[in-house]
């Protein structure tokens, strides 16, 4: 039973007959693996730190090996074997009024898994996640932030600037360098981090070197992580990455698995309002299909404004057909000619929003995209892979693939090539899905402009 600060077990105040202050280290042990088929059994400790406001000293801990405690200007990191506990985030203080600060209608704190957390999107997608804006203004988190060496100082500073906004949802933050340890007990992982395209190097290449990365987080995820843990993986190619990180995680769901497909759904609604002068609140409907790559599908087809038609209320077929895919395609490089960088702060809405239509049930007459796996699709595209499509959500954190989307000519052949290259893209990484007699044979660059 997991113990941490906000949680629904408070610490016990210790009457104590002097006046020193007094502080107590516990260690609880989380719950054994599940079935006997499923990973071998592990003890998850998680480390919890209770301590009156005038005091921060560690007193001896039982059973969870509390390793270092430091402090320097300000900095406190407390080093576990569940990773380093940062900053006030490893104190529980107790408070005269505890209501105060875990109000009764509070869920029970969450725990989100974000790799590449020293990254531009993390910057921004942590800050969101804390505030409440992603899960939800009643939802405490625990942030497990996975970095590299490397990047060690930097989620360091993420963490101090977290620690400094004082955000009453954010009970808990950890820092790791290593996957098994991040993931430990998430509810969600949000994997973020990829290796950039150098140069020369072909999209083959990339999925191949990203692949191994995603290989061993599933395997990491399929040992440790909650067993309904939802998987968001943005680091491109986000749907092979995705497809890996699944293949890899047998023990979890395969409907948890998604990849973000959500930022490209977003452009397509933004497009559709500035043409048609709308507001794009009033834009429904619009969907994403197949790969997050320059194949990829927006679809006007079924979109409406103001509850019309897109292609009635637009009336110009010529720019539906031939301009609006292409602007909506390489809106990324367009930010960055504009101001030198990347989309960081509208990819991290993005995923914001994707995890939020999971939470909130779909608004009748609409839809959102995410890109999940195929098996039992309703429209006649390949099992087995991690594509885009339309979905509605009752509001439970899963989804229903939508079943009514006319798909004509236009659309369905479009849709046909985008299949066939997440299906070339599969053969490439068959050896990381555990797979034989894969043969690579990309020999298109369709990396989205702008992207990495």
């Amino acid at each position: 039973k997991r113990t941490s600060a906000g949680g629904d077990e408070k610490a016990t105040r210790q009457e104590a007959s002097d006046t020193r202050p007094t502080m107590k280290t516990t260690m609880t042990s989380a719950r054994a693996a599940g079935k006997a088929a499923a990973t071998s059994a592990r003890k998850v400790q998680v480390l919890r730190t209770a301590t009156t406001m005038s005091a921060r000293r560690v007193g001896p801990s039982t059973g969870g090996r509390a390793k270092t405690l430091k402090h320097n200007a300000g900095v406190t990191e407390m080093e576990t074997d569940n990773g380093t506990c940062y900053g006030s985030f490893c104190y529980n203080f107790e408070f005269e009024n505890t209501e105060a600060t875990t109000p009764a209608h509070w869920k029970p704190t969450i725990r989100v898994a974000v790799s590449g957390a020293a990254g531009q999107i993390s910057n921004h997608l942590l800050f969101q996640i804390a505030s409440g804006l992603t899960f939800g203004d009643d939802q405490p988190v625990a942030l497990h932030l996975l970095g590299s060496d490397r990047s060690k100082d930097a989620v360091q500073g993420v963490a101090m600037e977290l620690e400094d906004s004082c955000y009453p949802l954010l009970r808990e933050v950890w820092i790791s360098i290593e996957a098994e340890q991040a993931f430990r007990d998430v509810d969600w992982a949000i994997l973020i981090g990829a290796k950039p395209r150098g140069p020369g190097m072909e999209r083959s290449d990339l999925l191949d070197l990203n692949g191994q990365i995603f290989q061993m987080q599933g395997q990491a995820l399929n040992k440790v992580a909650n067993p309904d843990c939802k998987v968001v993986v943005v680091g491109n190619p986000c749907n092979t990455n995705a497809l890996i990180a699944m293949q890899n995680a047998p023990n979890l769901k395969r409907k948890n698995f998604h990849a973000l497909t959500r930022l490209d759904q977003n452009r397509a609604r933004s497009q559709l309002a500035v043409k048609s002068n709308c507001h794009y609140g009033s834009v429904k409907n619009v969907a994403i299909w197949g790969n997050h790559s320059t194949t990829q599908v927006p679809d006007f087809v079924n979109a409406t404004i103001l509850g019309e038609p897109a292609e009635k209320v637009i009336d110009d077929q010529d720019w539906l057909e031939e301009e609006f895919t292409p602007v909506v395609q390489t809106r990324g490089a367009a930010v960055i000619k504009k101001w030198g960088r990347s989309s960081g702060a509208s990819t991290a809405v993005s995923i914001s929003d994707h995890i939020r239509s999971l939470l909130v049930p779909t608004e009748e007459g609409d839809c959102f995209c995410m890109a999940v796996c195929t098996d039992g699709n309703p429209y006649g595209i390949e099992e087995g892979l991690i594509y885009s499509m339309p979905l509605k959500s009752t509001g439970d954190g899963s989804y229903e693939i939508c079943d009514d989307f006319e798909v004509n000519d236009y659309l369905r052949e479009k849709i046909v090539k985008s299949q066939e290259e997440l299906m070339n893209e599969k053969n490439c990484v068959k050896h990381l899905i555990g797979e034989s007699g894969g043969a690579c044979a990309i020999t298109e660059d369709t990396m989205l402009p702008g992207e990495n």
